[in-house]
């Protein structure tokens, strides 16, 4: 039976851990070469100055790409603007290619309606704009001789020297800043141009490619999300669409009864008054308060009844507009309730003005979507 026990393995000294040292050394060695500054420490990954270093270089990274969001902001506002009319000008196409035409006849037939609109716009307002400062500048001189007629302004020169004063001022102060706003308006009308230009542009680039776009999007989701998440974004486009066709379509019906009207109360430059509504009533909220005021600004400035009548005009139109053609125009387009329409239109004015007012409506449409398709029956789910 002892024959069977087995032997006690030797305990382990210290000649037999130098030698299991020196082997795994010389077994490092024959791995990767010889050391010949001995072997190497811990990584650095696991050191407290290389952590931080690494989390510094987070921190600036991440504030030279604030900074360089902020200095492009109005570049991305532009594109975001961009991309957002040819999402709403998208149905217009697609209609026209349901008839029969390609869809680059279709985008040029769209496009070029923009460009007419654009151009019908320019030539109702810059005539009457022109005709204005051109009376006023031929009218200055008349002014200016019945001043010189007034015997109390006789008086007061006699006494306090007023038009040597008032030729010292033009010379010396109001020329000058004539002068530089002047170029100062001259560069603001050369930058609004190239922005339209630009706008339209990337307008009309982003219409030829988003079928492109929206499938190159679709590839980042899983393969198992692509179907679900395909309906979502059509349903959010065509949500998007809808309501930039309806605000269009409800600013038309406001300029056109508005031309309507004007002309028959015999108001001067009908036509370019009506653009202007048109054109305030895209804004949220404001915009149509915004063009009923200054339409009747200018009425009173012509005549006090008509003035009058403007103004009792929009406060009826404002009531119908609000209460029988938007519920009407807008209940295919967009499903928000209007305390988030309201509260949507006043953060995105907040945030971005007037592009912020246009975005906040169909932002919200899409963001109430999304919870409603997707966050809520994870939840019910849960």
């Amino acid at each position: 039976m002892s024959a069977d026990v087995e032997p006690a393995a030797p305990e382990p000294t210290e000649s037999t851990e130098s030698t299991t040292a020196g082997r795994s050394e010389r077994a490092r060695e024959g791995e990767s070469g010889p050391q010949p500054y001995g072997l190497p420490g811990k990584p650095l990954a696991r050191g407290p100055f290389l952590f931080g270093l690494v989390g510094g270089l987070g921190v600036l990274t991440a504030i030279a790409i604030a900074q360089m969001v902020v200095a492009s902001l109005s570049t991305i506002i532009l594109v975001v603007v961009a991309m957002f009319l040819a999402v709403g000008l998208n149905p217009a196409v697609e209609a026209l290619q349901r008839r029969g035409l390609a869809r680059r006849g279709a985008i040029s037939i769209v496009f070029a309606g923009v460009i007419v609109a654009f151009a019908l716009f320019g030539l109702a307002v810059v005539p009457p704009v022109s005709q204005q400062l051109s009376e006023f500048v031929a009218a200055v001189p008349t002014y200016v001789t019945e001043l010189g007629k007034n015997p109390t302004l006789h008086q007061l020169d006699a006494d306090y020297q007023i038009l040597a004063q008032l030729k010292t001022f033009v010379t010396n102060t109001l020329g000058p800043s004539l002068a530089s706003g002047i170029m100062g308006a001259g560069l603001v009308v050369l930058n609004g141009v190239y922005t339209t230009v630009t706008l339209l542009v990337l307008m009309l680039y982003f219409l030829g490619s988003l079928h492109t776009i929206k499938d190159y999007l679709l590839k980042l989701v899983p393969a198992s999300r692509r179907t679900r998440t395909r309906a979502i974004s059509e349903q959010i486009l065509s949500g998007i669409g809808g309501y930039v066709a309806g605000n269009v379509l409800i600013s038309v019906i406001a300029g056109f009864l508005t031309w309507i009207f004007l002309s028959i109360a015999g108001v001067q430059y009908a036509l370019a008054l009506a653009l202007v509504v048109a054109l305030t009533d895209l804004i949220p909220l404001v915009g149509a308060t915004i063009g009923a005021v200054l339409v009747t600004g200018v009425a009173l400035l012509q005549s006090v009844p008509a003035g009058i009548a403007c103004a009792v005009f929009f406060v009826v139109y404002q009531q119908v507009e609000n209460y029988f053609i938007y519920p009407r125009v807008m209940k295919r387009s967009v499903d928000v309730a209007p305390a988030v329409t309201v509260i949507a239109a006043l953060f995105g004015g907040a945030l971005l003005g007037i592009v912020g007012a246009l975005l906040a409506i169909p932002v919200a449409a899409a963001i109430a979507l999304i919870v409603r398709e997707v966050v809520l029956p994870r939840q019910d789910h849960a």
